[in-house]
C-alpha cells in the first residue's frame, strides 16, 4: 500500500509531501487500519479551511480524499502526522 500525504497553506504557504510504501513493513496492518479510516473520514473536494490552516490531500492507492485543520479526524491528524514524519 501506497499513502502520499500533500500538505499546503498555513501562514508561509510552503507544500510538504510525503510517501511511505507498507510493503513489507513489520507494522503494515496498523499502517492499513489507519489509512482506511483516514479515508472514510474524508471528503472528495477540499473543504473551506481557515486562514493561514493547512489542507490535505491523502491518496491511498490511488484513491483520494480531502481535509483540512481544523476540522481533521484524530485518524486523519496520526495518518498526516506519521507519513509527514516516516515518508520520503
Amino acid at each position: 500500500m501506497r499513502i502520499r500525504v500533500r500538505r499546503t497553506g498555513g501562514f508561509a504557504g510552503i507544500e510538504r509531501q510525503a510517501e511511505v510504501d507498507t510493503s513489507g513493513r513489520p507494522d503494515a496492518p496498523e499502517w492499513h487500519a489507519l489509512a482506511e479510516r483516514a479515508l472514510t473520514a474524508g471528503g472528495p473536494t477540499p473543504p473551506a479551511g481557515v486562514p493561514d490552516g493547512f489542507s490535505y490531500t491523502i491518496t491511498v492507492d490511488g484513491r483520494t480524499v480531502h481535509c483540512a485543520d481544523p476540522g481533521l479526524t484524530e485518524e486523519q491528524r496520526t495518518l498526516i502526522r506519521r507519513v509527514l514524519k516516516e515518508g520520503a
